[in-house]
Parts: C-alpha cells; structure tokens; sequence
C-alpha cells in the first residue's frame, strides 16, 4: 500500500490561487468560502487564518493579484516604450483571470498594486515623460476599458457560451491600435 501523501499546506498564496481558479471557471458569484474551503480540502474556516477580514479581504487579495504588474526598466528606454510595456503586461495579467476584472475595476489599488503603480509612475519620469502621473491614469483607464470591451466582445461572461479564452484577435488589433493613439496624445 503505498504511503498517503502529506496535505499540502494551507498558504495565502495556494487560497488566491483556488480562488482564481473557481472565478475563472465558475465566475465571481459562485466563489463561497465554503466552496473555496472544498476546493482546498480544508474547512472553510482554516481560509480565515490567512484572510482574517475573511471573504472582503479574499476579494481585496484578488484585485491585488491582477493588477500588480511589472515591467523590467532595462527592456526599454524611451517613456513611450515603457508605457507600452506595462499597458501590455496590464492587459495580460486581467485576461490571464477576466473572472476578476470586476474586482480589478472597482477595488482601489493596495499593497503590491499601489507599490508596482508608483514603481510605473517613476519609470515614466526617469525615462522623460512630461506628466508620468497623469501618464499613469490615462493608461490604467486605458487598459481597463478595453480589456472590459474585449471581454463582452469575447462572450466569455455569457454563462451558456464555450468559451474558454477571454481574449480574441480583434482585441489585441484593437488594443494595440487605441494604445498607440494614446501614447502620441500624451506625447503632444
């Protein structure tokens, strides 16, 4: 008989990724804690060890996840090029988990999120951006926008579809298209 493996212990980490895992499969209403517990063979309540504020702080945990981004300075130089890169990175990052784009789009940006914004606000100066802050917003919106209008567009959030990829050709065509037209207007 061969011997019984040990649990997996429980981490914050292996919780935000059972819960991404339920939205993206399920959507955002059927992610319970009770369900999430179930999915991590735990009791429900061992999820509170690590999430004390409990479900408000999971989906605070979650917002976190897919909006914190980063971009490496080095891959580029120009403030224009470094805009590309985390509008880019962006994008990826909420289409990898469009389950979540709700919370992405309505919770304030913290911990790590708010730290790889102001890291992004600082690359843009240095790199010689005229309004890196204003830079920021416009691009964030930006992003944020586009990715909501690709995920409708894909059918992704429509229950009774069988789509399994938030992400579609016209979108990135478009995407690309609507980021160099923002760029060369806050380049003006």
């Amino acid at each position: 008989m061969p011997a019984k493996r040990p649990p997996v212990p429980l981490s914050r980490e292996r919780i935000i990724d059972a819960a991404l895992h339920i939205a993206d499969g399920q959507g955002l209403r059927r992610l319970t804690m009770r369900r999430l517990g179930d999915a991590l063979q735990v009791e429900a309540m061992a999820i509170y060890h690590h999430l004390p504020r409990g479900k408000e702080a999971l989906m605070d945990a979650l917002a976190e996840h897919v909006t914190t981004v980063e971009v490496d300075p080095a891959a580029a130089t120009t403030w224009q090029d470094r805009a590309r890169a985390w509008a880019r990175a962006s994008r990826a990052a909420l289409l990898e988990h469009p389950g979540v784009l709700s919370l992405a789009l309505t919770k304030p940006p913290k911990g790590s999120a708010l730290i790889a914004i102001t890291e992004q606000t600082e690359q843009l100066r240095e790199s010689g951006a005229g309004d890196p802050a204003g830079a920021v917003r416009a691009l964030r919106a930006y992003v944020f926008g586009s990715v909501a209008v690709e995920v409708q567009q894909s059918g992704w959030a429509d229950p009774d579809a069988e789509v399994r990829d938030a992400r579609t050709a016209e979108g990135e065509r478009d995407f690309e298209h609507g980021l160099d037209a923002l760029i060369t207007g806050l380049g003006g």
